[in-house]
């Protein structure tokens, strides 16, 4: 494999667009977070929470019923719509045409659940990130993949992307499969981990941010937050993964001098976002 290309900060700003003086919520996109089940609201929470601090204009998070009071106290400037399950995602239905739409985080794999995805993957037409427990369904019934987006970004932990390309004997034979499988479904893979690398069909992409503070609970839910907001606002998603990835690193290289890598939380990375926008602006 020849050596990957770096996403730095020089790259970022190739691409990166700041925001507009005459802009208003209505031209900031507005993304759509499907997430949470009984137990793990928590992870709607957090991906709500980092994509309306990503510049996104208007959030809507999409929960079953248990997580409705939760977002709505936790995150006020999030709007929420309700599956009629309490406990569990079993009918997406939303009632608008979001710019972007992120789902998975804290779903679970409950069978309704399943059902539900097949039917929105298979009427959604928004620009899509797929992580967590709809990689884990998808994982199962793999030509679904067939039914989403092109470059549709999925933002799998080791064990996920294992679930999804199979096992594999050497780091190399990891990014052959995982090029093969991006060619194979038009999709863009997130290979999260130290470092996080961006596989788009046979391009390779390696982030040069983040640290390993980030590995904690809920971080993979940040990162679905960042990247739905930067799809609503409207950059392509070849440029969203790699903004997205260096932003979360970042908020992690920026905080670690103040809070060590023992107790940075997920809740760390969306309270620097702002500073490590700002680093991108400076």
């Amino acid at each position: 494999m020849k050596s990957p290309y770096l996403i730095t900060k020089e790259e970022i700003l190739k691409f990166y667009k700041p925001i507009n003086p005459q802009a208003h919520k209505g031209t900031q996109g507005h993304a759509v977070i499907i997430a949470g089940s009984y137990g793990k609201i928590g992870a709607a929470v957090l991906a709500s929470k980092s994509c309306i601090k990503s510049g996104c204009g208007l959030v809507t998070a999409f929960v079953p019923k248990c997580g409705y009071q939760i977002l709505q106290i936790s995150i006020p400037e999030v709007m929420v719509i309700t599956d009629e399950n309490a406990n569990s995602i079993t009918n997406i239905n939303i009632p608008l045409q979001p710019q972007a739409i992120g789902i998975g985080p804290g779903i679970g794999k409950e069978l309704a659940t399943q059902k539900a995805l097949f039917e929105f993957l298979r009427i959604n037409k928004s620009p899509l990130v797929l992580d967590a427990d709809a990689l884990n369904i998808i994982s199962e019934n793999i030509s679904w993949l067939e039914l989403v987006p092109e470059d549709t970004i999925l933002t799998p932990h080791p064990k996920e992307l294992e679930r999804l390309i199979g096992s594999w004997t050497s780091e190399s034979d990891k990014f052959k499969k995982t090029i093969a499988f991006s060619e194979k479904y038009k999709v863009i893979v997130v290979m999260k981990g130290a470092p996080t690398f961006v596989i788009n069909r046979n391009s390779v992409y390696e982030n040069t941010t983040g640290n390993a503070a980030l590995a904690t609970a809920g971080s993979g839910d940040t990162l679905t937050g960042i990247l739905t907001s930067l799809l609503a606002q409207g950059y392509e998603p070849k440029y969203a993964v790699k903004i997205g990835v260096f932003l979360h690193g970042l908020t992690a290289d920026i905080a670690l001098p103040k809070f060590g890598y023992e107790s940075f939380t997920a809740s760390t990375i969306i309270k620097y976002l702002g500073k490590a926008f700002l680093e991108l602006e400076n």
